[in-house]
């Protein structure tokens, strides 16, 4: 439900966006147009990026937590749990569907034999490093065809936009 606007178009004293809030209507029109643009590149991406097969039946946290372990091999559940705000039942869930999968290992730790660390298995994790490969590839192919006045501007951008995810993931009560 959009805001309550004067009749000048700014959003009323004590107004806010549904869920949102008090802000300008600036702000809620760019929010709107940022997660259009980031709904779009998504989409497009899915269509170049052609995820593997063994993860195509993956739900979105699932995908996350695959995402995530790329990224940072032989985590704990309790690293995986705070770093993707999830509660340590919810990962090991994840971890135990995953592990039956044959999508993850699991390891004793070394040095404390009660954690756990987790990979990716090794043949799923070079077609998650290929997925990501021709996913940055797509979105570089398209940078490149942008006038260096605008990749300039959207480097910039990705560091603002990496505050603004900042800002998204601190709890309500914090903000």
């Amino acid at each position: 439900m959009p805001a309550a606007l004067s009749s000048r178009g700014e959003m009323m004293a004590g107004q806010t966006t549904r869920g949102t809030p008090r802000g300008s209507l600036e702000s809620a029109d760019l929010a709107d147009q940022l997660l259009e643009a980031m709904a779009r590149i998504r989409r497009a991406n899915r269509r170049h990026g052609r995820r593997p097969v063994e993860l195509s039946s993956l739900s979105s946290a699932q995908l996350e937590f695959v995402r995530f372990l790329r990224r940072h091999p032989g985590v704990s559940v309790a690293e995986v749990a705070t770093e993707l705000a999830l509660a340590p039942n919810t990962v090991s869930t994840l971890v135990r569907q995953m592990v039956e999968a044959g999508i993850v290992t699991r390891r004793v730790d070394g040095r404390d034999r009660r954690v756990a660390r987790l990979t990716l298995a090794g043949d799923i994790a070079r077609k998650v490093d290929a997925w990501r490969d021709r996913r940055v590839v797509s979105v570089a192919s398209a940078i490149d065809q942008l006038t260096a006045a605008d990749v300039r501007r959207l480097s910039e951008s990705a560091a603002v936009l990496a505050m603004l995810a900042d800002r998204l993931d601190v709890p309500r009560g914090r903000r």
